[in-house]
């Protein structure tokens, strides 16, 4: 399975391709030393879901590793609800839906269908509000977008690929103190 692509680094890629290559490199020290406010409030929000008491409904599955021989793609789906065929991602707070947290929600509907089970609508879920919202199923060309991207992550190469500042991305990247390619703070130091 060295092939296949954690679907939680989707979102990651498409913020900077580089920061898959440094939470790699940072991924067996201590978490302090990098990990920011939000996602430290994203991870104490998660408790419920990966210690299976978020939900007491028979119907829900939480916290279901999921994985997709099709598109070489492996993770966890936050809440699966049978009656409803409803998947849900749960997040703390979303001031606004990136592309690539979408291509997550994707990634793990693709994984449950392949799996046997029935989709029919996919949400997130704001916790900090406890708010639903609805996100469109993928269209065949979404699909298609959707394999280009899973193509162009699997062919980056941090050695070969010309990185591109972004201050702005810079200065929100839970990284930036540990980069070589930036002498920024972030904005969380």
């Amino acid at each position: 399975m060295s092939d296949y692509i954690a679907i939680s680094t989707l979102n990651d890629f498409i913020f900077c391709p580089y920061s898959i290559y440094l939470h790699n490199v940072y991924m067996e020290t201590d978490e302090m030393m990098y990990h920011a406010t939000p996602q430290t409030r994203g991870k104490a929000s998660h408790y419920t879901i990966d210690h299976k008491t978020a939900s007491h409904r028979a119907d829900d599955l939480l916290s279901l590793p999921v994985y997709s021989d099709v598109y070489g793609l492996m993770g966890k789906i936050d809440v699966y609800r049978g009656k409803e065929k409803l998947l849900i991602e749960r997040k703390y707070q979303l001031k606004q839906i990136f592309q690539g947290q979408i291509y997550q929600l994707w990634a793990q509907m693709l994984c449950l269908q392949e799996m046997g089970y029935e989709v029919q609508s996919l949400a997130f879920y704001e916790i900090s509000t406890n708010k639903k919202l609805p996100v469109a199923l993928p269209t065949a060309q979404d699909l298609l977008q959707f394999q280009a991207f899973l193509q162009r992550f699997r062919n980056f190469d941090p050695a070969v690929t010309p990185f591109t500042l972004n201050p702005n991305k810079c200065h929100h990247c839970i990284y930036s103190n540990l980069c070589d390619k930036t002498n920024d703070d972030n904005v969380y130091t």
